[in-house]
C-alpha cells in the first residue's frame, strides 16, 4: 500500500499511525529523487529532513501554526504534505511550482523565502503579531548550521532571547551548508555533538525523565532548567543559546520518529517559553550518490538517477574561466587572495582554494562580513577579489558603501549570477545590481561580453585600477573570443549602421546580435556596440553616438529603473543643459520590467518579459515606423 498517495494535506498525514510514519519517509525519497532528477533541484537538503518535516506537520497544526523555513531549499518534503503532489513535476519549471516556499503558491508556505538567515526574525514577527491578537498558534523557525553563520540570525535569536515570546526554532545540523561550515560556530556545534557528558546522560535518565507520571519528570527538567550557570554547563551543552535567553533542548537525532515526536509535542506545550531545538540530521540521506557528495547535489539540474550523473556540465562557464583566471593571475601576485561566502564552487574558486588555501577565505554565508573584512585587507597593500552571486551581494550594499567606497579601497567585485538564473526564481535573479550599485561613489562597474572581456577585465581590475571595481557577468556559457586586448574599451562596435544605434550591455550583446540580423532582414541596418563598461560613462563617447543616431536602443540584463538606460538618459540631459547637444535622440529602452521575475528557463522568461530576440525587433520597427 502506498501511503504518499493518499495524502494531499496534514490531515490526511495525522490519519496515519506513527508505525507508519517510517514508510512514510522512505516514499518521499523514493518520490523526490525520481521527480528532482528530471528537473533538477536542491535535493540533498531536502533528504535530510524528511522525518523532521513528516514530525513537524504531525504535531503541529499548519497552516494555523506557522513553519518558516530558512531559505526554503530544503522544503520539498513540506510541499508534498501540503497538497502540491500532484504538481511537483513542474518543479522550477516555468508556470510550474516554486523551487522555494512562496505565500501565493500555497496557505501553507508562511513566508516567501530564498535568502539564507532571515527565518527567526520573520517568525518572531509571525509570533509577536499573534501575542498582540492575543492568538494561540505555534510559529516554529527551521534553519540549518550554514545559515546560523549569518549574522542577522544572532540578532535575531538576541531578540527572541530578550523578548520571552512563545516561540520555536529548530537547528537543523548537518554539518553540511552548501560548502564545508568554517569558524567557531561550526566548531561549537560540533563540540556540543561529541560531548562525551551529555551524550552519557541523554542516554541514561535525562531521556528517560519526561515519562514519568504525574509530571514529576518534567519539573525536574525544569529544575535543570534554573540550576546555576556553572553546574548547568557540565550537564547541558548549548550555553551559548540558554545565555541568549532561549531553552536549549538536543541534539537529537534527526532520523528518529520517537525523538521528535517526543520533543515537539514538549516544545509545543510549553507556554511563552522561547526554545531552541538542535536536530541532527544527514544531508542527502536516502541516496547513496548524494550522500557521497554533499556539494554536488545541494543543488543541481537534472541527472540520472542510477549514476548521480548530471547531463549538463557547466563547462566554459563565466565562472569556471573566472576561478582559472583568479589561479593564474594568482601565481604572479602573492596579494591577490579570494574571499566568498560560502560558494567555493558556485563562484568557480575551488581550484583557487586547493592551489593557494592560505590565500582563500570563505567566510560562510555572511556577506556584509565578507566585504567588510575584504576593506581591512585592502587598507594593509592586499587585493583581495569578492566572489559573490548578485543576489546575495544585495545583503552588503551597507558595507560595500561605508567600508569600501567611502575610502575608496581597492577591492574588486566578481559578481556571478548576474541576470535572470533561471529555475530558482525571484529570489535569486540578479535583476538589481546595476541601479544599487551605480549609486556607489567611487565604483567602477564594468560588463564583459565573453569568456576574453572578463578575463581581460579582472587583470585590468587589478593591475590598472585602484578603487572599487565590479565586474558583473552571467550564469551560464560564456562564449568564446581569443582576441588579445592590449588596452581597456569603454564601448566596442561590432558592427556598423545607419539610423539606428543598438547599446548592448555585457553578455547580452549575444541576443543583440539575433536582434540586428533580424532588423537587417526587415531592411534596417543597425549600428551594433558592445557595452563593457557602466559606470563611469564617458560623455565624449556617447555624446558622438547621440548626435550620428536618430534612434537608440539601449539593452541590459537589469531592472529599468536606475541602471544603464537611465544612466544614459540622464547623460543626454546633462548634455542638452550643457548645450553640448543640440537635439535629444529617440532612446528605446529594453530591459527588465519593474516587477519580480518568475522561475522558468532563461528563453522562456526572456519571451515573458518581451526580451527575446524577435521581440525586441519587433519594437525597434514599431519605434521607427510610428
Amino acid at each position: 500500500m502506498n501511503l504518499l498517495e493518499n495524502i494531499n494535506s496534514p490531515a490526511d498525514l495525522k490519519k496515519l499511525s506513527v508505525e507508519n510514519l517510517s514508510q512514510l519517509a522512505q516514499e518521499i525519497r523514493e518520490f523526490l529523487i525520481d521527480s528532482v532528477s528530471k528537473t533538477g533541484g536542491h535535493i540533498g537538503p531536502s533528504l535530510g529532513v524528511v522525518e523532521l518535516t513528516i514530525a513537524l506537520h504531525y504535531i503541529y497544526d499548519s497552516p494555523n501554526d506557522k513553519i518558516v523555513w530558512d531559505v526554503g531549499h530544503q522544503a520539498y518534503a513540506h510541499k508534498l504534505l501540503t497538497g502540491r503532489k500532484d504538481r511537483f513535476s513542474t518543479l522550477r519549471q516555468y508556470g510550474g511550482i516554486s523551487g522555494f516556499p512562496h505565500i501565493t503558491e500555497s496557505e501553507h508556505d508562511a513566508v516567501t523565502t530564498g535568502h539564507a538567515s532571515t527565518s527567526i526574525s520573520t517568525a518572531l514577527g509571525l509570533a509577536k503579531s499573534r501575542d498582540l491578537q492575543k492568538k494561540k498558534n505555534d510559529v516554529i523557525a527551521v534553519i540549518g548550521d550554514g545559515s546560523l553563520t549569518g549574522g542577522l540570525a544572532f540578532e535575531g535569536l538576541n531578540n527572541l532571547g530578550h523578548s520571552k515570546t512563545k516561540m520555536c526554532v529548530i537547528l537543523n545540523d548537518n554539518e553540511m551548508a552548501i560548502a564545508n561550515n568554517v569558524g567557531a560556530l561550526s566548531k561549537y556545534l560540533t563540540k556540543i555533538i561529541t560531548d562525551k557528558k551529555y551524550n552519557a546522560l541523554k542516554t541514561g535518565a535525562w531521556n528517560r525523565l519526561g515519562s514519568f507520571s504525574g509530571g514529576f519528570g518534567k519539573k525536574i527538567q525544569n529544575t535543570m532548567h534554573h540550576l546555576s550557570k556553572s553546574v548547568k554547563q557540565v550537564f547541558i551543552p548549548g550555553g551559548l543559546f540558554e545565555d541568549l535567553g532561549l531553552r536549549y533542548i538536543g541534539p537529537i537525532d534527526g532520523h528518529n520518529f520517537a525523538e521528535l515526536l517526543s520533543v515537539l509535542k514538549y516544545a509545543r506545550d510549553q507556554n511563552n517559553v522561547p526554545l531552541l531545538i538542535h536536530v541532527l540530521t544527514q544531508k542527502g540521506k536516502g541516496y547513496a550518490h548524494a550522500e557521497a557528495d554533499k556539494e554536488k547535489f545541494h543543488g543541481l539540474g537534472a541527472f540520472d538517477k542510477n549514476t548521480g550523473e548530471i547531463y549538463s556540465s557547466g563547462k566554459n562557464s563565466y565562472s569556471e574561466i573566472f576561478g582559472k583566471e583568479m589561479t593564474r593571475l594568482a601565481q604572479n601576485d602573492a596579494k591577490i587572495v579570494a574571499i566568498t561566502a560560502a560558494m567555493p564552487d558556485g563562484t568557480g574558486l575551488s581550484g583557487f582554494a586547493e592551489k593557494f588555501p592560505e590565500r582563500f577565505f570563505d567566510v560562510g554565508i555572511a556577506e556584509g562580513h565578507a566585504v567588510s573584512f575584504a576593506a581591512g585587507l585592502a587598507l594593509n597593500g592586499i587585493k583581495p577579489v569578492v566572489a559573490m552571486y548578485s543576489t546575495f551581494l544585495q545583503r552588503a550594499f551597507d558595507q560595500i558603501i561605508h567600508d569600501v567606497a567611502l575610502d575608496n579601497l581597492h577591492v574588486v567585485f566578481a559578481i556571478d549570477r548576474a541576470g535572470i538564473v533561471g529555475a530558482d526564481g525571484p529570489t535569486h535573479h540578479g535583476a538589481f545590481d546595476l541601479s544599487f550599485l551605480r549609486t556607489v561613489p567611487n565604483a567602477i562597474i564594468l560588463t564583459p561580453a565573453n569568456a576574453a572581456d572578463l578575463r581581460f577585465m579582472l587583470k585590468y581590475a587589478l593591475d590598472d585600477l585602484n578603487c572599487p571595481v565590479f565586474i558583473r557577468y552571467p550564469r551560464g556559457i560564456a562564449p568564446q573570443n581569443d582576441e588579445e586586448k592590449v588596452k581597456f574599451e569603454e564601448i566596442t562596435e561590432i558592427k556598423s549602421g545607419k539610423n539606428v544605434c543598438v547599446l548592448a550591455v555585457g553578455h547580452f550583446l549575444q541576443s543583440a546580435k539575433e536582434t540586428v540580423e533580424l532588423l537587417e532582414t526587415k531592411g534596417i541596418f543597425p549600428c551594433l556596440i558592445s557595452v563593457k563598461q557602466i559606470k563611469p560613462l564617458t560623455k565624449e563617447l556617447y555624446s558622438a553616438i547621440f548626435k550620428k543616431f536618430e534612434y537608440i536602443v539601449l539593452c541590459e540584463e537589469n531592472t529599468i529603473i536606475g541602471g544603464f538606460c537611465s544612466a544614459v538618459i540622464e547623460m543626454s540631459q546633462e548634455l542638452m543643459e550643457e548645450k553640448k547637444l543640440a537635439k535629444m535622440p529617440k532612446f528605446i529602452r529594453v530591459a527588465y520590467p519593474d516587477c519580480f521575475i518568475n522561475h522558468g528557463h532563461v528563453g522562456e522568461l526572456a519571451k515573458d518579459i518581451n526580451m527575446s530576440p524577435k521581440q525586441v525587433a519587433d519594437k525597434i520597427i514599431s519605434a521607427i515606423k510610428g
